[in-house]
């Protein structure tokens, strides 16, 4: 007989001190482990795995946010580099010697030196004030249309001219407003 090498399990059998059904049972539990051992390592790439698709879409998530926010911000530049050309190009030139027209902003009493007549053209709408740069400038309604679409927080005062008022309605309409009328 040439000699083989015996398992373990192989040379208990032999020599009697185990059972075939314990042999067998033990084998079993062994092989149980190893599938449980095999299973819980599975298990534990499965999650590492999860974890770092969740971390993953979690950085692709704030990534667009960034992205958005500087886009926004892009945008928000491009709107008022717009606006100051509007006014720039379209300014009505204030008149130093003329009559201060007081006008609100932020519940604030501002003053512009205006002419007779633009005073006059403020009050029936065909001229608007708006803001840019903390700065304040006339324009003519139509620029203060475009502005106003653009961005409305920029208009600062805009009256609307006298035939839209709904005259039936006004209790104030019988009583006439002076021509002297100055605030």
């Amino acid at each position: 007989m040439s000699k083989q090498k015996l398992s373990l399990q192989e040379q208990l059998l032999q020599s009697g001190l185990v059972n075939s059904a314990k042999a067998k049972s033990v084998k079993t539990e062994q092989r149980k482990k190893t599938q449980q051992q095999r299973k819980n390592n599975a298990a534990a790439e499965d999650a590492a795995k999860d974890l770092a698709k969740q971390a993953q879409a979690a950085k692709a998530e704030k990534d667009r946010l960034l992205n958005q926010q500087r886009t926004q911000q892009e945008a928000g530049k491009q709107l008022t580099a717009q606006i100051k050309q509007l006014v720039e190009s379209n300014r009505i030139a204030e008149a130093p010697d003329g009559e201060p027209y007081h006008f609100t902003d932020n519940n604030k009493v501002k003053t512009l030196y205006v002419s007779e007549s633009l005073r006059e053209q403020l009050g029936a709408g065909r001229l608007a004030i708006v803001k840019s740069e903390q700065q304040y400038a006339v324009v003519p309604l139509d620029t203060a249309e475009k502005i106003r679409l653009r961005s409305a927080e920029h208009l600062v005062l805009l009256n609307s001219p006298p035939d839209s008022h709904n005259h039936h309605n006004d209790p104030y309409a019988a009583f006439p407003v002076p021509d002297d009328l100055m605030w």
